[in-house]
């Protein structure tokens, strides 16, 4: 249990990517949800990996790659056998909200990604005038993101806020991926 099987009948735990662009909070996020800390950070070049676990035993690991301009044309090389994508905004920096949307809508329509569901982190809602969660909701509900399953929670990776739910939500997600 807690084990997908793949197409050729072998398990092996679930593929969770990470995608964002740079300092939306991407590593800050996968170590406070590993070790329940905050730590500090260096931007990514390349990426890190954790192996983490739902409440519902569900094993995955969780890659976080790096989100600067010039990493991101390495994303579509992360994204096979990805079982689901968590994607991961800053709210607080609405002047890149159009760029964080076009980054997004090019990983989805990576061949790999047909059908896989996404899981939207609106981080950062900690910081005065983040977009809320229904907000960044309204302006996401079109393209890439309407051909699929996919959630939108709202988070503070440096406060914690919003993360003790993203495990669960985990779960429902690569559970339902598994007849894919």
């Amino acid at each position: 249990m807690g084990k997908l099987i793949s197409k050729g009948r072998r398990e092996r735990d679930a593929r969770v990517v990470m995608l964002g662009l740079d300092f939306a909070g991407k590593s800050t996020l996968l170590y406070k949800l590993k070790s329940g800390r905050a730590v500090e950070t260096c931007p990514t070049v390349g990426f890190n990996v954790e192996s983490l676990q739902t409440p519902c035993r569900v094993s995955f690991d969780l890659w976080d790659v790096g989100g600067q301009a010039d990493l991101r044309a390495s994303w579509p090389d992360y994204l096979e056998d990805t079982s689901t994508l968590v994607f991961v905004l800053d709210s607080a920096d609405t002047a890149r909200l159009p760029q964080a949307v076009a980054a997004l809508e090019e990983a989805l329509s990576h061949p790999s990604m047909a059908g896989v569901p996404v899981l939207l982190l609106a981080n950062k809602q900690e910081v005065p005038g983040a977009l809320a969660p229904a907000d960044l909701g309204k302006r996401l509900q079109r393209g890439q993101l309407a051909k699929r399953r996919w959630a939108l929670r709202g988070c503070s990776a440096l406060t914690g806020q919003g993360l003790q739910e993203i495990p669960a939500i985990l779960g429902e997600l690569l559970r339902g991926s598994r007849a894919s």
